[in-house]
């Protein structure tokens, strides 16, 4: 039985009838293949369905060629994806699902390199995307953009999808034109609020005119306070109002964050939970006939029941979350909301993918966007149960042991170590990623429902593996800094000039506790990613002074492509972390090192109790190539030191060969 009732509850839309409250929401999966959905899509979207998602709002659609965003976009002014699209709607359907399509026009902030076409915006503002200016509509061009939303509803109402969703959010073209600050128009189409918002009227009345009474239409919005110039939340309540007295719109989703606070729009660890819930409290006051969606950090079920049984919202949008586990829903009406795999909120697969152009996927959900190639984020049986050793309990380890077990297995996992978890555990001791932490509690609970044997404070010699019964083994020993410390731009160097003065620290062992660093602590990172940047914030959050030197030409570059690189600099710089880029330690002097810059080859000496070395690791790898008798199997960074996702995705690709 459920201990979520609220959530669980059902609602209905325009006849159609939602099993709960949990929505799958929009968000751009860059699955589309020449433009058209395929087998990526269809699994990806079916998973959710059986995952048991009320409501699945597709991928936007571009709805001119004016607003093509992504190469992975499905092709605008084209019946070509009705066919294909309707085997995807028909099969979420008749696994118990709802599905819609989002119809998005991003105006000012379009991507010519894809688009190849201007950007059309009210004003002919810059584009916060790129560096590219737009061009101000004509009423002629106004008049287009409303006919290409009928059309694009038409097109997808005969592909089966049973609504849409009017794209006005992150200052997008509409939230554009409702903006005084980006409609400076003194036409019909600007000035007055009555004038602002005639474009987004007129759009859905269209729709709602050539597709029925019966076709459910949502509307996206957003709530942003970082500037001045977006629309207040008062204002945005007055729109929502506006339109909602109309009686066409039958829902609207709130998220948060936009194109000038873009930190927000995919909020990572740094954020708070359930950050729009005060937004849609004060819109369900107001609402004579739409439902409201709260959207933006609501991770985990009880968040989302928390926000429904408060009266903040009717439904819920958990992305990230269905993407970590595209089963949370049907778990947590089976009672089962233990067994989520909760999102840990770190973007580098999802957003982190889709900022580089690429189909998304997930760091702790290996399956997403390979459902049609794994079967989904479920399991088949293993014809010949075999008995499976695992050594070594970080990312690839866990999962190998987790999956292999799912399979029927019989699995042992063992850890050298007091805990599991590895280098992975040390990320989750950073500040703000106690998720990370969560996530290692959440192996230890599969661990013990599916009965793998876990053994802590095991070292294996070779001898020890020779003898043991399994014959199958998972190496997943990982990897280990180099102690040497080169630096990939002093490629001339074996290792770190100086580094026998003493005092130099890896970032593992800084988190370990195991460092003895005095107060003014210089990290050199040359990866720019959470190892060197984590440790560097949580050593400035625990008084340190942190000099932070680094070749790339900012602090976080690696991190950038998850949107927290920002906040991150932010969060050191008030610490009062110094930062020194595109500079190499020429030499460590055991109280301080010179540093060369990048650009000019100028050197400065600069004082430091410790130096913290986030150069690249060394895999781990103590074993023979090949023991009589055994299969071995090397995963993670055993195999080649890299980030946590690549450990995921090798750890259940090695049990789904098993």
């Amino acid at each position: 039985m459920t201990q979520h009732p609220r959530l669980m509850s059902p609602l209905t839309l325009r006849g159609q009838t939602l099993r709960n409250r949990i929505v799958f929401g929009a968000h751009t999966n860059n699955m589309a293949e020449m433009g058209l959905p395929g087998a990526r899509t269809h699994g990806y979207l079916l998973e959710r369905a059986l995952g048991g998602a009320a409501m699945i709002v597709c991928e936007p659609v571009p709805l001119h060629r004016t607003g093509v965003l992504t190469r992975g976009n499905f092709l605008h002014d084209s019946d070509e994806v009705i066919a294909p699209f309707r085997r995807i709607t028909e099969d979420v359907k008749a696994a118990g699902s709802v599905i819609l399509q989002q119809l998005y026009h991003v105006g000012a902030h379009g991507d010519s390199d894809l688009s190849f076409s201007p950007h059309w915006s009210p004003s002919g503002g810059p584009s916060y995307h790129d560096s590219d200016g737009s061009h101000r509509m004509t009423e002629t061009e106004i008049e287009e953009i409303i006919v290409a939303h009928t059309a694009a509803a038409i097109r997808c109402q005969k592909a089966g999808f049973q609504g849409v969703e009017v794209w006005a959010a992150y200052h997008s073209l509409l939230d554009q034109f409702w903006t005084p600050w980006s409609n400076t128009r003194d036409d019909k189409w600007g000035g007055s609020l009555e004038n602002r918002t005639r474009l987004s009227r007129l759009v859905i009345e269209n729709i709602r005119r050539a597709c029925g009474e019966d076709f459910i239409i949502g509307l996206a919005v957003s709530s942003s306070d970082a500037h001045s110039v977006t629309l207040s939340n008062e204002a945005l309540c007055e729109i929502i109002a506006l339109h909602d007295a109309t009686g066409h719109v039958d829902y609207v989703t709130v998220g948060h964050g936009g194109y000038l606070d873009f930190e927000r729009l995919i909020p990572t660890f740094f954020f708070a939970d359930k950050m729009t819930a005060p937004v849609t409290e004060q819109l369900k006051s107001l609402v004579k006939h739409a439902k409201i969606t709260s959207e933006a950090h609501i991770r985990t079920p009880d968040n989302a029941e928390s926000v429904i049984a408060s009266g903040q919202a009717d439904l819920v949008s958990i992305v990230r979350g269905q993407i970590a586990d595209p089963h949370l829903a049907r778990k947590t009406a089976e009672g089962r909301a233990g067994d989520v795999r909760g999102c840990i909120s770190c973007n580098q697969m999802c957003w982190g993918r889709r900022s580089r152009d690429y189909w998304i996927s997930c760091l702790i959900n290996p399956s997403a966007g390979r459902e049609f190639e794994w079967g989904g984020d479920r399991f088949t049986p293993a014809e010949t149960p075999r008995d499976v050793l695992v050594v070594g309990a970080g990312p690839a380890g866990l999962e190998a042991a987790r999956a292999a077990a799912e399979r029927g297995h019989r699995v042992e996992i063992v850890e050298a170590s007091g805990q599991i978890g590895g280098q992975f555990r040390l990320a989750g001791m950073q500040p703000r990623r106690a998720q990370i932490l969560d996530l290692m509690e959440w192996y230890e609970r599969q661990f013990e429902r599916l009965g793998v044997r876990l053994r802590l404070n095991t070292y294996l010699d070779e001898d020890d593996l020779a003898a043991h019964p399994a014959t199958e083994v998972i190496l997943a020993t990982g990897s280990l800094p180099d102690t040497d410390a080169r630096q990939r731009w002093l490629p001339a160097e074996p290792q770190l000039p100086g580094l026998e003065a003493g005092h130099v620290w890896s970032p593992e062992e800084v988190m370990r506790r195991e460092a003895r660093l005095g107060d003014t602590v210089m990290l050199y990172d040359e990866g720019g990613n959470w190892r060197g940047v984590g440790t560097a914030l949580a050593l400035a959050e625990q008084g340190k002074k942190v000099i932070l030197v680094t070749p790339d030409a900012y602090v976080g570059k690696e991190v950038t492509r998850t949107s927290a690189d920002g906040p991150a600099r932010a969060r050191l710089a008030r610490a009062g972390a110094e930062f020194h880029t595109e500079h190499v330690i020429a030499r460590w002097l055991g109280n301080g090192a010179t540093i060369r810059s990048l650009l000019t080859g100028a050197e400065v000496t600069l004082p430091a109790s410790a130096l913290v070395m986030a150069t690249t690791n060394i895999a781990f790898d103590p074993f023979p190539e090949a023991l009589p008798g055994k299969r071995l199997h090397r995963i993670g960074d055993c195999a080649a030191p890299r980030l946590a996702a690549y450990a995921f995705h090798e750890g259940r690709k090695v049990a789904l060969t098993l």
